[in-house]
């Protein structure tokens, strides 16, 4: 304690430098690496070489020596950044993030706004494939921000696509199907345009369209980018958007159409030497999802099994292995192999429970975000509205205006309706001998126009008694059916109908049952409780839409307006 208390009271340039001495002699004794004196002239690429070939413990002594190059910003930017890099592109994520994070920070000291919009959408994809979706978010904002600032469009769609692909893990599909549409757009007039980054955006909108369940859009797209792929040899977006493919024939139980497009997407991946894990992981997850489909729990369990094959720890966070570990237990359970089935249900449980606190943090994240940019529109929203409150006023009035109007045309509505239904009540008891004088009245003129016709006295006769039978109800009454009953043809029929009840066929029957609903409402407190629907079937229609046309082209009346006023008369 007393010696840094000695230490603190040196002056400070020389304390630094003390302080950097201990640390690299530490690191030399305990790890057998060159001393810091030994690195001192060393040119920044060399340290770079130092450092991608050690052990993230033994770098921090290159890392010290290289953060203490002086008036070399652009050459620590450069080499932390192929560093970062070199790491990146072996899969060691954890480590490339780490030094795209130090190629930030010089970027920073050294001004350079665009390089330094690179590293941020280098640093993001670091996260982003180590599953860590708050920090990867960061990262796409930061960039998204020198982007736009700087009227960037290339650098501006890949900060999207990697929101997009958070949102999209995070179900915010409409928001992120938003942002990538968005992301297309831009990239027709960019030099992404038929490039591989053309591609992948395209896979990503057909992964969202996949979440969706939208198939027909997946398709499109998928085709769309298949085109773009091939005649490029960009064999990763073909056996992605292949594989797309077979994943929504498998969805709409096409299994012979799915395994056509999985088996091309095997001979694709086989013939280029596909080494690359995520096409293979979803290859073989699918294949396994067919098999299963199938019952051929063995064969799924094999192609899960080549995933297994494939995964390291750090591949735990991915969302595909928390499927496959779903679907190992599902297989297991139905070959009987009980202990296997509740060892991957528990890995599942596991991880799933991970993947969950995970999506809260980072949904918080997006939601602070959103939230940030709702209250900027909010708050130029209020600017406009303050020069815009003395139209505000006018419109007010009008709208009072017009919900006056409104109010009066509604009053004179329900006065109207009261007094049709008034009229309507006065009737309904007459309806019956109404109608016999209307029969009464058609058979005088028949043979006024056709006189001692029997045939027409004949169908007129057998036409009343189905009246009586209320055969007018059943739902599959029509002219044909009804010019059987008859005995008559369906041409003569309608004529009869048309001279004798001076109304066309469907008027005819329509009338009929109207009138039926309406004396029957009155008198029926049980059939006034059946819904619309269930009226509207009782009577002869097929729907509720249709009943309630004929009813109100018939009384001027709604039904239900002409239900409630008979139950307030009870």
């Amino acid at each position: 304690m007393i010696f840094f208390k000695r230490l603190l009271s040196i002056p400070l340039f020389f304390s630094i430098g003390l302080s950097i001495f201990l640390t690299t002699a530490m690191f030399a004794q305990k790890n057998n690496v060159p001393v810091f004196d030994s690195l001192v002239g060393k040119s920044s690429k060399e340290l770079g070489e130092f450092i991608k070939k050690s052990t993230p413990e033994d770098a921090k002594i290159y890392e010290i020596a290289l953060s203490n190059l002086k008036n070399q910003d652009s050459a620590k930017t450069n080499e932390y950044y192929y560093v970062a890099l070199s790491f990146y592109k072996t899969g060691n994520y954890e480590r490339s993030a780490y030094y795209f994070s130090h190629a930030a920070k010089a970027a920073k000291q050294a001004n350079y706004e665009l390089f330094l919009c690179a590293i941020y959408l280098k640093l993001g994809n670091s996260y982003l494939k180590d599953w860590k979706n708050q920090k990867a978010l960061d990262s796409y904002y930061k960039a998204l921000e020198i982007a736009q600032k700087n009227r960037n469009i290339k650098y501006e769609i890949v900060a999207n696509s990697g929101i997009t692909m958070i949102r999209r893990r995070m179900k915010q599909l409409d928001k992120a199907l938003e942002v990538c549409k968005h992301s297309l757009k831009l990239a027709e007039n960019s030099s992404f345009k038929n490039g591989k980054n053309h591609v992948n955006l395209i896979t990503i909108i057909s992964e969202i369209y996949m979440d969706q369940k939208k198939y027909d859009s997946v398709l499109y797209y998928a085709e769309m980018g298949i085109k773009l792929s091939e005649p490029i040899s960009y064999h990763i977006g073909t056996i992605d958007l292949y594989t797309k493919k077979g994943a929504v024939f498998f969805y709409r139980n096409d299994l012979p159409k799915a395994f056509e497009y999985l088996h091309l997407v095997e001979d694709i991946a086989h013939t280029h030497k596909i080494k690359q894990k995520k096409p293979i992981l979803n290859l073989h997850y699918f294949l396994a999802r067919c098999y299963y489909k199938q019952e051929a729990y063995r064969k799924a369990i094999g192609s899960l099994d080549r995933i297994l094959n494939l995964l390291e720890k750090k591949d735990s966070r991915n969302d595909r292995v928390l499927e496959t570990y779903r679907l190992l237990a599902d297989c297991n359970e139905a070959i009987g192999n009980e202990r296997k089935s509740k060892y991957w249900l528990n890995k599942y449980t596991i991880l799933q429970a991970q993947f969950q606190d995970e999506k809260d943090k980072t949904v918080n994240k997006i939601y602070n975000r959103d939230t940030q940019e709702l209250g900027e529109t909010i708050k130029e929203l209020e600017n406009r509205q303050q020069k815009e409150v003395r139209y505000g006023i006018i419109v007010v009035l009008i709208l009072l205006m017009s919900l006056i109007a409104v109010g009066g045309l509604f009053y004179r509505k329900q006065k109207m309706n009261k007094t049709i239904f008034n009229d309507l009540i006065n009737k309904i008891s007459n309806l019956e001998s109404e109608r016999r004088t209307e029969t009464m009245e058609s058979k005088d003129s028949a043979k006024e126009i056709i006189i001692d016709d029997e045939k027409i006295n004949n169908v007129l006769k057998r036409l009343n008694k189905l009246e009586d039978q209320e055969y007018f109800l059943k739902s599959d009454c029509s002219l044909s059916t009804m010019a059987k009953k008859v005995k008559t043809n369906t041409t003569y029929l309608s004529k009869i109908i048309k001279i004798h009840k001076e109304k066309s066929f469907n008027d005819y029957i329509n009338d009929l049952r109207i009138e039926y609903a309406l004396k029957r409402l009155k008198n029926d407190k049980k059939f006034r409780s059946f819904s619309i629907k269930s009226i509207a079937s009782e009577i002869g229609y097929k729907s509720d839409n249709s009943f309630t046309k004929h009813f109100k082209s018939k009384t001027g009346l709604n039904p239900s307006y002409y239900i409630k006023k008979i139950e307030n008369l009870g």
